[in-house]
């Protein structure tokens, strides 16, 4: 069941060489063969080893510019030989191929090519053909092959072969041939979605190498993981390791600082902004945005656009959160936010964000454009007589801002660059506006001469009726229902502006 095989002879041909030393050197040792292409090919006899060039191998030299150098029936048959089928046997003996127990290839940096924003006619030559095919065929014949794709397993066969004497098992080749099928269909799905940039074919590829196995996913009784690499985006200062709950708080915080230019402060809470305002200063903006909401920024997320200072820092350590992100911290902030180990502090690094959303649902996938959209001052009609003064189309513009990027039913309530209060993922417009006036009466605030932004159309005027009569002065709304006009005209009727900007924001 084990099925035990002897390396004897072994192909390597890779492009990236680090680390592959002690490897070559284990397997010489055990007295394998060395076949071998190219740069490979003298890395090895530079260590002092013999190789046997594969243009030797094959009767054919490396043509069409290294296109073509493995592509051979003494190569492939060498590994793709059912050494237990008689068959087989005779075949490979009839055209003197040997079997080949070791392939160790990687693969031409494609991606990284792409990356670095090099002609197409570079790309296309790191495409590569003979790798691919190599991993292939060697990872199918796992039965009496082992295949190494990568230069992160050298070390693991480097222990097996040394505590077996040169040989491997097959849980040990089935393995390597999991890794190996992984890492063609990577490279694969990463040339398929070059070539499908435009015009794309409307099927769904995405392939993520980086992964992290959280310590529970939405709830303690589920498993979770994140897909990608965290540390491109930020580093980690201080804390415990970031939860699933963390990472989509985190990504709704980002998501919304990302449309603020001026010094603000965003508290979030379950993805929504509980507390923002822009200010002069972020110590200032931090102070505003806690007194939104006190009670609910308790275990929030808090994120700025700004450098956290030692005042800001001591001011926000008298509150109990979860996740700080900044885009730095003076060394006078850290050593006050170090002193409780638990509290996560993440500096964050400028990374190109996806412009697409997927996920999972019923029996498959759904996706769409990252909503890029928000419509400032310029964007905004007015539809009613009274038009808005310039301080309540700048309230309108960031009251817009955080309706974007909260749960849908929402209202927005904002005044003077602060976020008054809102209504949060109700199931009636009219529900979540009363529960903004409700929010933010109880901390004190008064409503009188604020601004009402909302996530998407008034089907009919009352949301209009309520707001003027609590004394709001004006209201942003993306238009489109058929009954538009009720509202225009209530709002005429109150005395209010109205403005609308053609673009709905519904967020579930």
């Amino acid at each position: 069941m084990n099925h035990p095989v002897k390396i004897k002879n072994a192909l390597i041909s890779v492009y990236y060489k680090d680390g592959l030393e002690p490897l070559v050197k284990q397997l010489n040792e055990s007295g394998v063969t060395f076949y071998s292409t190219g740069g490979t090919e003298k890395f090895i006899r530079d260590l002092g080893f013999d190789v046997i060039p594969v243009e030797d191998l094959t009767g054919y030299p490396s043509i069409l510019g290294g296109r073509v150098k493995t592509l051979h029936p003494k190569v492939f048959g060498g590994i793709l030989s059912r050494r237990e089928l008689e068959e087989d046997k005779v075949q490979s003996a009839q055209y003197e191929i040997p079997e080949i127990d070791l392939v160790i290839v990687d693969l031409y940096p494609f991606e990284e090519t792409v990356k670095a924003g090099l002609p197409e006619d570079e790309i296309i030559e790191k495409i590569d053909i003979g790798g691919i095919s190599l991993i292939r065929a060697a990872a199918k014949n796992f039965n009496d092959v082992v295949i190494i794709a990568s230069k992160n397993d050298y070390k693991t066969l480097l222990g097996i072969l040394q505590q077996n004497e040169g040989t491997t098992l097959l849980s040990h080749r089935r393995e390597f041939a999991k890794k190996a099928f992984n890492t063609s269909s990577h490279y694969d799905t990463a040339i398929f979605n070059y070539f499908n940039r435009q015009e794309p074919l409307l099927v769904f590829k995405q392939s993520e190498q980086n992964s992290k196995a959280l310590r529970y996913g939405e709830n303690p009784h589920q498993k979770g993981y994140f897909y990608g690499n965290l540390e491109a985006m930020f580093t980690q200062l201080n804390g415990k390791e970031l939860s699933y709950n963390n990472l989509v708080d985190v990504d709704a915080a980002v998501a919304l600082i990302d449309e603020f230019t001026e010094p603000t402060f965003v508290i979030l809470k379950h993805t929504n902004a509980c507390g923002a305002a822009t200010r002069p200063d972020l110590l200032t903006a931090w102070k505003d945005a806690l007194a939104c909401d006190p009670v609910s920024a308790f275990g929030g997320v808090l994120i700025c656009n700004g450098e956290v200072d030692v005042n800001t820092a001591e001011e926000i350590s008298k509150l109990f959160f979860e996740v700080l992100i900044a885009p730095s911290f003076s060394e006078e902030a850290l050593k006050i936010l170090t002193a409780k180990k638990n509290r996560i502090l993440l500096k964050r690094k400028e990374v190109a964000l996806p412009g697409k959303l997927f996920k999972t649902l019923l029996n498959g996938v759904i996706e769409q454009d990252k909503d890029a959209t928000i419509e400032g001052p310029g964007l905004m009609t007015p539809v009613t007589g009274k038009k808005p003064t310039e301080e309540e189309l700048k309230d309108l513009f960031f009251a817009n801002k955080l309706v974007k990027h909260t749960k849908s039913n929402t209202i927005v309530l904002a005044k003077n660059g602060q976020l008054i209060a809102s209504g949060v993922g109700q199931t009636s417009r009219v529900d979540a506006l009363k529960q903004a006036l409700e929010k933010a009466a109880s901390f004190g605030f008064d409503v009188k001469g604020s601004v009402m932004a909302s996530d998407a159309f008034f089907p009919f005027p009352d949301c209009v009726e309520i707001a003027a009569d609590a004394g709001i002065s004006a209201v942003l709304q993306p238009g489109g229902s058929i009954k538009d006009q009720l509202s225009v005209d209530m709002a005429n009727q109150k005395g209010i502006a109205m403005v609308v900007t053609g673009v709905r924001h519904f967020k579930h």
